[in-house]
């Protein structure tokens, strides 16, 4: 029998009842399957800080000495409860689920303002404890959903077992791979469905190492270490040619079958089939992926394969990431040693936290696009014109659109795809290829985001399909 490790995206916990009928209480045997849940929708933004403005959570605040950070935690507790009340219609099982997410906030809680008040003497700093906070406070969303997910399923008659990787109880130590084995020795998944919080406490610290990314390192472990036979990813979406969201869910198409390579690009550009760590483990143990519609069971979703390698020149989706920051550092005299400037600026954007989204070089100057937040940004700007006072230094918020595809032509997509631009009134900042033939990408001015992925998926996907039904 199969055996799959499987995860459940925050957007489609927080759609619960979709989540039992057609994932968790679909096959008529239930086990032979392991599940690693998310937190539900927008509860580790309200945790830490909102992912994509960068809206402060508790953890936000903690770190400013903000004394919001009690009424934003009560106020967190209470929609958490509010979920609770949502999913149990009987109340000994919502008193169960409110009375286990009380007790995990009241001890957090106490914890936080025990070391705010040593942290109040000059021997103790807390910057030192804000990773260690970030870290207790990301476990909290994922140990909640996974705590009623056992509730329910038990509920209906399933022998589901609560995994707590986040160490709560200080039962597990060690690195992620430790955590994992040590969780699972006793675990027999032919008559028991573990259901595992996405956060796992360890050694290198998952949110110091993969940030936001952590719950699919998880996952990633979890089917390697126990040797799944397949990965699967249940999301709101199908992984498709461009972003429903933006495109329209009537116009987009799934992608059916990839590699690995593509999922690359597409984590380069925030638009994550799963984390590059995490896809290098399934891809290294020949784990295949397979990314599948929460909301239509009997789809089978894309497949990611190691072994996929097409042959035919086909551009698979359009990709594109906004809010992106260019940093352009021009200097006459730079000429020859670019590299040497471009070492230093990279030492400042590594200090500054924020995300290396591409870069480009010529003779004298180098731009970085870079995504963080602004606060971030602007310090990273000030600090690069103190080190280089002779140079020309501007930034631009532009937005980065790339045609990926496991095998393409890239002349042909970037002349395509530069007339389908032109055609619709947007003219690019830069275009980019490279000599795999993977992607090109377009550089647009920030406002023309939307309109651009709509034009190129038009061109790749709409008119391409509309001349084949023609033929």
């Amino acid at each position: 029998m199969t055996y799959t490790v499987e995860k459940i995206g925050g957007t489609s916990m927080s759609a619960f009842d979709a989540v039992l009928d057609n994932i968790l209480l679909r096959p008529q045997n239930p086990y032979h399957r392991v599940f690693v849940v998310s937190a539900y929708g927008g509860i580790t933004d309200a945790l830490l800080e909102c992912k994509r403005t960068g809206a402060p959570g508790v953890y936000r605040y903690i770190s400013k000495r903000d004394e919001q950070w009690r009424s934003a935690f009560s106020a967190l507790e209470q929609r958490m409860l509010l979920i609770n009340e949502n999913m149990f219609a009987d109340p000994l099982l919502r008193g169960r689920a409110d009375k286990f997410i009380r007790e995990r906030i009241s001890r957090a809680t106490d914890c936080i303002e025990n070391l705010l008040e040593t942290c109040q003497h000059g021997q103790f700093s807390l910057r030192h404890y804000l990773p260690q906070i970030r870290e207790f406070l990301s476990a909290i969303g994922e140990a909640h959903s996974a705590n009623n997910t056992v509730l329910k399923l038990k509920a209906q008659g399933i022998n589901a077992i609560l995994v707590d990787l986040s160490s709560w109880d200080n039962s597990l130590q060690g690195t992620l791979d430790d955590v994992i084995t040590s969780a699972f020795k006793s675990i027999d998944v032919a008559s028991s469905l573990p259901i595992v919080t996405g956060y796992a406490y360890c050694e290198e610290g998952l949110m110091k190492t993969y940030d936001r990314g952590y719950s699919e390192m998880t996952f990633s472990r979890i089917a390697c270490l126990t040797q799944a036979d397949l990965a699967i990813i249940h999301k709101e979406y199908h992984l498709s040619s461009a972003d429903p969201r933006v495109v329209g869910t009537d116009r987009v198409l799934p992608i059916g079958q990839t590699n690995f390579d593509v999922a690359d690009q597409l984590a380069n550009l925030g638009m994550e089939a799963i984390h590059p760590n995490a896809a290098s483990g399934l891809r290294k143990h020949a784990i295949p992926l397979q990314i599948k519609n929460t909301f239509e069971p009997e789809h089978p979703g894309t497949l990611i394969s190691p072994s996929y390698d097409p042959n035919n020149n086909k551009i698979e989706i359009i990709a594109g990431r906004d809010k992106v920051f260019a940093l352009h550092l021009f200097d006459q005299n730079m000429v020859g040693k670019v590299d040497n400037v471009s070492y230093e600026v990279m030492e400042f954007i590594f200090a500054s936290k924020v995300n290396l989204v591409g870069k480009e070089m010529n003779a004298n100057s180098v731009t970085y696009y870079l995504s963080g937040s602004q606060e971030r940004l602007n310090d990273l700007r000030y600090q690069t014109e103190k080190r280089f006072p002779n140079a020309t230094i501007t930034g631009t918020m532009v937005a980065l659109i790339s045609a990926i595809g496991a095998q393409i032509d890239t002349n042909t997509a970037l002349a395509q795809g530069i007339l389908a631009l032109m055609n619709n009134g947007i003219t690019p900042i830069a275009v980019h290829s490279s000599m795999r033939n993977v992607n090109v990408q377009f550089v647009v001015p920030d406002s023309a985001y939307h309109d651009a992925i709509c034009a190129l998926h038009q061109t790749f996907f709409v008119s391409e399909k509309s001349l084949e039904s023609a033929a």
